[in-house]
C-alpha cells in the first residue's frame, strides 16, 4: 500500500504534543485516599450524575480499500493506497461498559490496477474517491475498565458496531485514456462501521484513542466500478484524542474504577469503626445495668400480672374479669364470661328475583384476554350478588371454564384464577369468605362444541350457583 505519511506524521506529531500538555502528575497510589480528597471516589452505587457521561474525541489516520477480512486479490482494484482521513464523535455513556456515540469521518480512498471485467479486460488504471461524509450512530463496549492492582484504570480495550449515511464521489481514471471520469452526483448510501480499539488514559479525562474499523457499503460503486458479486468495505485505522465534558471533580463513567470507590469505602468505615468501639463499649456496660435492672422490674410485673391471665373454666375470659365462673366446656360466652343466648335458625329461601341476580351477573362477566383480570362493566352486576350474599347469608359456589385452546394444565389454571377473582371481589365488597367456594374445571366440562367460535365462546365461562 503506499500511504501518505508525511501528513499522517504531521498529525500524529500533533495528537502527542497536544496530550502532553493536558497531560497531568498521576496520583500517588501509596496513599491512602479518603472519599473527600480521592478525585477517583464515588459512592458504589451512586446516581448518573456523579460521574462525567458526555465526551467528544478527534481522530485523524489513514482510509484504504484494504481491510484484514478480505485478500486484496479479490478487490475491485488490486493495489489499494492509504490515504489521509479525519472523523470526530460526541458519545454518551450509559453503562461503565457500554455508551452510545455519533461518529463523523471524511477522507479519501484510492488505488490502482483493476480487476479485469467479464471480457477479460481491465478498464481502469485506478480509482479516487472523495469521501464528502459519513455520519452514523454506533454502540460502543468497552471490555474492560477495572484495574485491580491500582485506584485507577489505565487502559480501556473496546469494540463498535453501529449504522449510518456517507456521502462520496468517486473518480476513476480509464485505461489508456487521458484524465478520469467523474461522478457528476454524490452518492449516498448506507453503511455498517465494525471496529476495534484501546483507549490509554493519558491524564484526568483525556484519553489516547488507537483503533481500526472496517466499513461496509451497500453498494459496489465507492471506488466507481462495479465489479464481483460483494459490496465494497474500506477500513480506518486512526489515533487520536477523547475529552470527557463535564467537571473535573467527576470521573469519567467509562474509565472509573468501583473496585477502587468500595475500597475506600471500606477503609474509610474500617477507620470509623475502630474509633467508635470504645465508646460503644462503654455505653454497652452501661445498658447492661440498666437491662439488668429492668429485667428485675419485670420479673415483678410479671408475678402480678399473673392473676389477670388465669382461666380456670378455659371459656377464654380470665377469672378476674369472669362473672361466671365454672362455665361448662364448650360454651360460648360474652366478654364477662357469661353463656350467649342461644340463637333460633332462620330459613332463608332463594327466590326467582334472587337467581335473577345471579343470572345477569353471569351474563355481564368478561375477563380481559386469557387473564382473571375481571373488566370494569362487570362491576354494578357483582355488587348485586355481593350484596344478595350479605343480606341474606346465602352460600355461592363458583365454577370456572375454559375452551380447549391451549394446554388443558393452563387453561385448568386460568380458569381457577378467574373464579378465585370473582371471589376475591365478592369478598372485598363484605361477603362471607367461607360461604363462598371457587373452582376451576379447565376445558373438562364443555357445554357446546369447541369447534366453532361460537361454541367456545359458550364453553369460557363462569357458573354462579346461590344455594
Amino acid at each position: 500500500m503506499r500511504f501518505n505519511l508525511k501528513r499522517t506524521a504531521l498529525l500524529f506529531t500533533g495528537i502527542v504534543a497536544s496530550s502532553q500538555l493536558f497531560a497531568q502528575k498521576a496520583p500517588d497510589t501509596t496513599k491512602t485516599l479518603q472519599p473527600t480528597t480521592n478525585t477517583n471516589y464515588v459512592q458504589p452505587f451512586s446516581p448518573e450524575n456523579a460521574f462525567r457521561t458526555w465526551s467528544i474525541g478527534v481522530n485523524v489516520g489513514v482510509l484504504t480499500p484494504y481491510n484484514i477480512i478480505q485478500d486484496k486479490r479479490s478487490m475491485d482494484f488490486t493495489s489499494p493506497n492509504g490515504e489521509l482521513g479525519y472523523s470526530a464523535y460526541i458519545k454518551k455513556q450509559i453503562l461503565p461498559s457500554f455508551g452510545l456515540q455519533a461518529d463523523f469521518m471524511a477522507g479519501k480512498l484510492s488505488g490502482d490496477h483493476a480487476q479485469p471485467n467479464a471480457a477479460g479486460y481491465s478498464p481502469y488504471n485506478g480509482f479516487s474517491t472523495k469521501l464528502n461524509y459519513a455520519v452514523d450512530l454506533s454502540g460502543n463496549f468497552t471490555l474492560a475498565n477495572i484495574n485491580w492492582r491500582h485506584k485507577q484504570g489505565f487502559i480501556q480495550p473496546y469494540i463498535t458496531l453501529g449504522g449510518g449515511i456517507m456521502g462520496y464521489k468517486p473518480t476513476v481514471t480509464v485505461r489508456g485514456g487521458s484524465g478520469g471520469s467523474v461522478t457528476d452526483d454524490q452518492i449516498k448510501e448506507f453503511y455498517i462501521p465494525a471496529g476495534a480499539g484501546v483507549k490509554f488514559n493519558i491524564s484526568q479525562g483525556i484519553n489516547l484513542d488507537l483503533g481500526y474499523q472496517i466499513n461496509f457499503v451497500n453498494s459496489d460503486n465507492i471506488d466507481g466500478y462495479d465489479h464481483g458479486l460483494g459490496n465494497d468495505r474500506f477500513s480506518y485505522a486512526h489515533i487520536g484524542l477523547e475529552f470527557a465534558l463535564g467537571p473535573r471533580s467527576k470521573p469519567q463513567l467509562a474509565t472509573h474504577n468501583p473496585v477502587n470507590s468500595m475500597r475506600t469505602e471500606y477503609l474509610t468505615e474500617e477507620a470509623m469503626l475502630k474509633n467508635s468501639i470504645q465508646a460503644q463499649q462503654a455505653q454497652l456496660d452501661a445498658e447492661k445495668a440498666k437491662n439488668d435492672k429492668l429485667r428485675a422490674d419485670l420479673d415483678v410485673t410479671n408475678a402480678n400480672l399473673a392473676k389477670f391471665t388465669v382461666d380456670s373454666d378455659g371459656d377464654g375470659v380470665p377469672d378476674f374479669f369472669d362473672k361466671c365462673p365454672n362455665t361448662p366446656t364448650g360454651t360460648k360466652v360474652d366478654g364477662s364470661g357469661c353463656p350467649l343466648p342461644v340463637a333460633k335458625d332462620v330459613k332463608v329461601y332463594v327466590t326467582e328475583e334472587d337467581r335473577k341476580i345471579v343470572r345477569e351477573a353471569i351474563k355481564n362477566l368478561e375477563f380481559d384476554f386469557g387473564k382473571a383480570t375481571i373488566r370494569a362493566h362487570s362491576y354494578p352486576s357483582l355488587d348485586r350478588v355481593a350484596k344478595l350474599l350479605v343480606d341474606k347469608n346465602f352460600s355461592l359456589k363458583l365454577a370456572g371454564h375454559t375452551d380447549n385452546i391451549g394446554s388443558a394444565e393452563a387453561n385448568m389454571r386460568l380458569s381457577k384464577d378467574r373464579a378465585e377473582s370473582v371471589k376475591s371481589y365478592l369478598v372485598s365488597k363484605g361477603a362471607n369468605a367461607s360461604r363462598i367456594e371457587a373452582t376451576g374445571y379447565g376445558e373438562t366440562q364443555p357445554i357446546a362444541s369447541n369447534k366453532t367460535a361460537k361454541g367456545r365462546q359458550l364453553n369460557r365461562r363462569v357458573e354462579f350457583t346461590l344455594f
